[in-house]
């Protein structure tokens, strides 16, 4: 994983944690907030491996029941050990497997982003993280600006959490940051909303970064 996307994924959960006005919080907090969030991180994977380890099992414990079951093996003698055979692949099974691989994959990118938040030499992951807090502490109230001012006449108070903070985190990259490539920002910011917020959320976010990079010229 590329220490950016890492420090965006750190950043949506950083944003997840405020309580309060983000100018109440110094550096500090944010650094304070930035360890608790690596340790919801590990506990996240955990849980997330304990559930892959679960779908394996049940996956197993089908093939044996079906290999048993199996007309090839039902009229062996009692104690002998069961034929292999030939499987279909269910949509059952094939269920299972998606969501193995879905609570794997998330299992690996929390191990990876905890891994990248912590190691001694990846401390650009949290230094990126805090400058985009810091970024937008500074200016939170010209990028609330810009959500409101191309969400459709929807009250920024009432759009989705997760779509809000994926925004504030992605414009604050994209007007005050300027540190990477504009494709990249946007494009990351797509896949967090695909990855943790709503159906729609992906082209919403989208549409409204389109808008502010037109708006502002961004290239």
């Amino acid at each position: 994983m590329q220490a950016r996307r890492a420090s965006r994924e750190l950043a949506l959960i950083l944003f997840s944690q405020f309580e309060k006005e983000i100018t109440k919080y110094s550096k500090e907090d944010f650094e304070n907030i930035m360890v608790k969030s690596v340790r919801i991180l590990s506990d996240s994977a955990s849980e997330e491996l304990k559930l892959t380890v679960g779908s394996l099992i049940d996956i197993k414990s089908m093939l044996e029941d079906y290999e048993a079951e199996h007309e090839s093996n039902l009229s062996r003698p009692i104690g002998a050990k069961n034929k292999p055979v030939q499987i279909p692949m269910t949509d059952e099974m094939i269920e299972k497997v998606d969501t193995m691989l879905d609570v794997a994959e998330k299992a690996i990118l929390a191990l990876e982003i905890a891994e990248f938040a912590t190691l001694e030499n990846q401390s650009d992951v949290k230094n990126y993280t805090a400058k985009i807090a810091e970024s937008f502490k500074a200016h939170h109230k010209e990028v609330d600006e810009q959500i409101q001012k191309y969400s459709n006449g929807w009250d920024i108070s009432r759009l989705v959490k997760m779509d809000k903070d994926i925004l504030r985190i992605a414009i604050t990259e994209l007007l005050f940051v300027q540190d990477a490539p504009v494709k990249v920002v946007v494009d990351e910011a797509v896949e967090l909303a695909k990855k943790y917020s709503t159906e729609d959320s992906s082209s919403f976010v989208n549409g409204i970064l389109a808008k502010i990079i037109v708006e502002n010229g961004l290239k």
